[in-house]
């Protein structure tokens, strides 16, 4: 949810932070600040709230802040309002909400995360002389390493050691101290956090997508460890103030595919990047004309062997999900289920060993997703990633990894990492299948084949634009979009539903059509859209019936048809047909128009696309 950035080196701080800042607005936030120092001056903090660009003119661009090291960060409130004072960064002396202008402070920092138990340290921190100028768990954090840094005259590794031990949650910390100037500490636990070192220059942030502007070869901070960042290098530290060696990890994707490349907001160049989304992610799993999942770690044994399949995801992912389910059951004939990762922890897992665990997260992440894995992972069961990040906290935790090639997805609603999850889940119950010997050949190489012409089909789709475009201009002003369909055609509707709601504010609900008539169908009235997605050829029949009661009621009515179904003209408003393809794929296509109508809608509202309100690109916390 929430940014953080770091940087320590030889140039101007200030601009570099705000600079890669202004690569974590995606993820959300309602207050933003700085804190940068020279090595002989107290450290000066500025905090704004509202969009970085408040922040950035209060600096002029960061000119106004000298020195070359400092941290920055933007806020997702969690505990506390959005208010300058509670904005990071925070600090350990006794000041009444400095908001701008130097500290006299032994310890300043920012958070990402949640600390569980702040109330308990926070009474602490008060028995023992501290004092608190904010609402927020961040503060009492940072007087928390402060306490053990002057109790046990100790040095800042063992501080935050100390801390670490002591606090409950989740948390990603940048610090800086007042006696080590040029250096930044970092601690994490559950909370994305990585590092990046050129010769003689260090950077630190929440997301990859902050750091390409200036390096791709990055480390990952393990749970519970530490880090000394200096300019150039960096060290690791265990909980016992061990150092302990760390890898680097190098990251393909360039800067450039972080930019928006002359569209007009990253939701759309993401909707247009899908057809080499779904083509790389399938080209790295399909060589031969065969389906390898080899470098993913999945075995044929494996495959054989295992008993069932649980899929553990969150919002699109979850959506993905569904699909997923289908075609394990629909082609593997193996029992499948696709549960909310939310919710996963909590219900009393009946497995029999032999079960894997498929849990799919874009940023790898995710919290409820990372917690779903560690309980499977505690029951004994085998766990596989689909992630796009590779050395996300998801990808290291699992015991295999399926990358999909997404490249890094900037707007808040995903369109290509949904696609590509799809793609990969595709490849994945093909190939069970086929080794379960559910498929026979010439099934499996028309698959494969059907498959690989998925990119082209999907760009064929993005042709229909302009229609979508129309559409969602008398969309606008709907106070209610309703969504239906059977099957796939359902798990299609729950994503082009959550697309319509999350970014145009439109309340908008996904429904199995046949279920309208248990209740649903009583909100339906005159004028209301109603969205039917019929690519089930065996099902459209049904689901045309369905739509014609909506009409009845006065409903607006608009078809999206696959799998040989046509809509004549008495049967709706409005219809588009989509390219053909086997009908088990036919999500990836269904799903474009949707997107489109989701972000056309919202733009025709002149709303804020790539950032819509109360939303986070990751939610790191539960």
């Amino acid at each position: 949810m929430c940014g953080i950035v770091g940087f320590t080196g030889k140039q101007q701080a200030a601009p570099v932070l705000l600079d890669s800042l202004s690569r974590l607005e995606y993820r959300g936030y309602d207050s933003a600040g700085l804190a940068v120092r020279n090595e002989d001056r107290p450290i000066e903090l500025v905090k704004a709230t509202g969009r970085l660009k408040n922040l950035y003119n209060m600096t002029d661009g960061g000119a106004l802040l000298t020195g070359c090291c400092g941290i920055g960060h933007t806020r997702w409130a969690t505990h506390g309002e959005p208010t300058q004072t509670n904005a990071h960064p925070h600090v350990s002396g006794l000041e009444t909400g400095v908001t701008a202008g130097p500290v006299d402070s032994d310890v300043v920092g920012v958070h990402n995360g949640i600390i569980e138990n702040y109330e308990e340290l926070r009474d602490k921190l008060l028995r023992h002389g501290y004092s608190f100028y904010s609402s927020t768990d961040t503060e009492i954090v940072i007087k928390l390493v402060d306490y053990y840094l002057k109790k046990y005259k100790i040095g800042p590794i063992d501080a935050i050691n100390r801390m670490m031990v002591r606090a409950r949650g989740s948390y990603a910390l940048a610090l800086m101290f007042k006696d080590r100037p040029g250096e930044i500490y970092a601690a994490r636990k559950d909370s994305p956090m990585i590092i990046g070192v050129t010769e003689d220059e260090s950077f630190l942030a929440s997301d990859v997508s902050a750091l390409l502007k200036y390096t791709r070869d990055v480390y990952y901070i393990g749970d519970h460890q530490s880090a000394r960042i200096v300019p150039g290098e960096v060290h690791f530290y265990d909980l016992n103030g061990d150092e302990v060696q760390a890898q680097p990890t190098h990251i393909s994707w360039d800067s450039e595919a972080a930019e928006k490349g002359g569209y007009e907001h990253f939701m759309i160049k993401e909707i247009y990047e899908q057809p080499r989304a779904v083509e790389d992610t399938l080209k790295s799993l399909i060589k031969g004309g065969r389906i390898d999942l080899s470098a993913a770690g999945l075995s044929d044994e494996l495959l054989k062997d295992m008993s069932g399949v649980r899929i553990a995801a969150c919002g699109s992912a979850w959506h993905a999900g569904m699909v997923g389910q289908f075609l394990f059951e629909e082609l593997a004939e193996l029992p499948a289920r696709a549960e909310l990762a939310s919710e996963f922890r909590y219900r009393k897992m009946l497995a029999d060993g032999k079960e894997l665990v498929i849990v799919v997260s874009q940023s790898g992440e995710t919290a409820d997703s990372l917690a779903a894995l560690r309980a499977a992972k505690q029951k004994g069961l085998k766990t596989l990633a689909i992630v796009n990040v590779r050395g996300s906290t998801i990808a290291r935790e699992a015991d295999c990894v399926l990358y999909t090639l997404a490249g890094p997805e900037i707007a808040v609603a995903t369109t290509k990492a949904y696609s590509a999850q799809l793609a990969a889940l595709y490849a994945l119950a093909v190939e069970t299948a086929r080794v379960r010997g559910r498929i026979g050949s010439e099934d499996y190489e028309r698959y494969i084949s059907e498959l690989l012409a998925l990119p082209e089909k999907i760009r064929e789709a993005l042709g229909e634009k302009e229609r979508m475009q129309w559409l969602a201009s008398k969309f606008a002003h709907a106070g209610d979009v309703f969504f239906i369909g059977r099957g796939l055609d359902y798990d299609v509707c729950l994503e082009g539903s959550l697309k319509m709601k999350e970014i145009s504010y439109i309340h908008s609900e996904a429904y199995a059509a046949g279920e309208l008539k248990h209740g649903t169908i009583s909100l339906i009235e005159k004028g209301i859209p109603v969205i039917g997605v019929l690519t089930q050829g065996a099902l459209a029949e049904k689901t045309l019936s369905n739509m014609a009661e909506c009409r009845a009621r006065g409903a607006y009515l608009a078809a999206v048809c696959g799998g040989g179904t046509s809509v004549a003209g008495e049967d709706a408003d409005f219809a588009l047909e989509l390219p053909e393809t086997d009908w088990h794929f036919a999500p990836s296509l269904a799903v474009i128009p949707l997107q489109l109508l989701g972000y056309y809608t919202s733009v025709a509202r002149g709303l804020d696309v790539d950032k819509p309100r109360n939303l986070a690109k990751s939610v790191t916390v539960q």
